[in-house]
């Protein structure tokens, strides 16, 4: 007997590279599956990885409606082709192509995931615009999965879909975290010490690392605001960027990026691939987002046993409970930042008390296990009656 088809779409195939990471393949055992992203080559080598199949089609994060429509007419020929049971997104853009192309071919189950909403950052014609974007997208999904009860409780509160199409999955999460991967004992002392010293940090030097875009709405402003201002206080204190500039999307302020640039205690590494080491040389992680969905790189600091500083936003709010692992901020507030910043280095009983919480916190309440389990689970409940909903 032939397996159900499953259809999962990423805008970019990154995301469905490292935030969904060993996810498709564990689906494939029940479930024939294929992959569709933008980026051919890219794709290929997350399809071979997972063992999927694969279909590439041109998307972008970029409002493109000529490019959007012919991605759409693209993937609807596919689905009618195909005749997938289930079409699963991610992403803004892979939801909008993919619900619209899904409901257009028959698909009986469309859905989508909510990671994020840009969109509230935005203002004017552009956030009309992109509300009705939204609201399409869902009126076209069968089911909608916020991945953190905050934002299902935003989603409800815009008037996006009715709240009978919404489901948050566990604890929340799209892909949980895997706490043997993300686990600081596979770092020797010796490893780090050469990291550090790579990156010219001092061995007493205490480092607060941000992972993400270095982009304005990942608080990258007012966290390096912060940071100077704290580093008048704490010389050995240094500030560890990890990711890449997106100048195109959302770029930082130019006095920022020049203190990014001049000051010596501030190091960048660009995209890294595995974060892993760059969190094993930390003490904390500063994550002060004006936005998320469900933050994976707060989980994989947690897991790796960094005490976090995070602002007060869904996905964030839910991982670190005040106090226990972490300390949450206000969103754009550089002076709290500073507050903290000077907290986790004047006051160690404060902070060997989160940094013992860390790891056990995230470990209890997001084993990747458990969330790919729920996803399955809620997959499986689709093929028990497989009948079209149009």
């Amino acid at each position: 007997m032939s397996k159900p088809k499953l259809v999962r779409v990423t805008t970019v195939p990154i995301s469905m590279d490292k935030l969904l990471h060993g996810q498709l393949r564990f689906m494939s055992t029940d479930f024939e599956v294929v992959a569709i992203s933008s980026d051919r080559e890219y794709l290929e080598r997350v399809g071979v990885r997972e063992g999927v199949r694969t279909f590439p089609i041109g998307m972008s994060r970029k409002i493109t409606p000529l490019a959007d429509f012919l991605a759409i007419c693209k993937l609807y020929f596919f689905l009618r082709k195909e005749k997938p049971l289930l079409v699963h997104s991610h992403t803004p853009k892979a939801g909008l192509v993919a619900m619209i192309a899904s409901k257009l071919a028959g698909v009986p189950h469309r859905l989508h995931t909510v990671a994020g909403l840009p969109l509230l950052e935005t203002k004017g014609l552009k956030r009309k615009l992109l509300d009705f974007v939204e609201k399409l997208t869902y009126a076209c999904a069968t089911n909608v999965y916020p991945n953190s009860f905050g934002l299902q409780e935003i989603i409800v509160q815009n008037n996006f879909c009715h709240s009978s199409k919404l489901k948050v999955l566990g604890n929340g999460s799209s892909n949980g975290i895997d706490i043997e991967y993300f686990n600081p004992s596979l770092y020797k002392d010796s490893q780090i010490l050469a990291l550090r010293q790579q990156l010219h940090i001092g061995l007493s030097d205490f480092v607060f690392i941000f992972v993400g875009r270095l982009v304005s709405d990942k608080g990258i402003n007012e966290m390096v605001a912060a940071f100077e201002r704290h580093q008048t206080q704490h010389p050995l204190s240094k500030l560890l960027l990890v990711g890449d500039y997106e100048a195109d999307l959302d770029p930082i302020l130019p006095n920022t990026l020049q203190a990014i640039q001049t000051n010596d205690a501030i190091i960048t590494t660009g995209f890294q691939a595995d974060v892993r080491p760059y969190l094993a040389l930390s003490n904390a992680l500063v994550f002060p987002s004006y936005r998320e969905g469900f933050p994976n790189v707060v989980m994989q600091a947690g897991a790796m046993g960094l005490p976090c500083i995070v602002t007060d936003i869904n996905g964030c709010n839910e991982i670190i409970k005040e106090g226990v692992n972490g300390v949450i901020v206000s969103v754009k507030n550089t002076d709290k930042l500073l507050l903290f910043m000077n907290e986790f280095v004047d006051n160690s009983q404060l902070f060997n008390q989160l940094q013992a919480n860390s790891r056990a916190m995230i470990a209890t309440r997001y084993n990747q296990q458990v969330i790919w389990e729920a996803i399955k689970k809620e997959y499986i409940q689709f093929t028990v009656d497989p009948k079209r909903v149009e």
